[in-house]
């Protein structure tokens, strides 16, 4: 479909999975504090549809907070071996509780434990403690579920625009933006 962003990133991300990209998930996330000062990391994509693409993280972390205090966020993938990027730009709303929780089971088990014993962001005086806090934890609950922390969850970037950019000779790439107005999908293309 022409109009139809959400499809043409799907076929995106299968075809930079099909050809082997490594984590062809990761996305670079930027982020900005109240007074606008920005700043980015790679997170892992765990969902994009329609309502618009989700990430997890700790909601006290230094993104978490970010996202907070000004709601606006990109994504940017880029699978160099197909020559292909995306970007994505909009506002951020957390899921619901049951959409992080029917997720946080499906993470390995020592990814829930790390999430129950990080404080993340937070200064890290050293790195046998974070792994005695690890293991105290992973005895606490050795047979039994792992509760998802109540501030670690997911939030999804809800674009208002969605770029597609494709590598050309001659730094002529071909970029074509999608822009949402009042609900509906807008093709732009913009100039390399």
């Amino acid at each position: 479909m022409r109009n139809d962003p959400i499809g043409q990133f799907h076929r995106w991300f299968a075809a930079a999975e099909r050809a082997g990209v490594p984590l062809a998930e990761s996305a670079a996330l930027a982020t900005a504090d109240r007074r606008g000062r920005p700043s980015v990391r790679f997170v892992l994509l765990k969902g994009a549809d329609a309502r618009g693409f989700v990430v997890y993280t700790n909601a006290a972390s230094r993104k978490g907070r970010e996202l907070a205090a000004n709601p606006y966020a990109a994504l940017a993938f880029h699978w160099r071996p197909l020559g292909k990027q995306v970007r994505v730009e909009g506002r951020v709303r957390p899921v619901d509780p049951a959409e992080a929780d029917a997720y946080w089971v499906t993470r390995p088990r020592a990814s829930r434990l790390a999430a129950l014993a990080s404080r993340q962001s937070m200064p890290l005086t050293n790195r046998a403690a974070l792994m005695a806090r690890w293991r105290a934890l992973a005895r606490k609950f050795r047979g039994a579920e792992i509760p998802r922390p109540r501030e670690w969850t997911g939030f999804r970037i809800v674009p208002d625009v969605i770029e597609f950019w494709t590598h050309r000779a001659h730094r002529l790439h071909d970029r074509e933006a999608f822009v949402r107005t009042r609900g509906a999908w807008r093709a732009v293309r913009l100039q390399p």
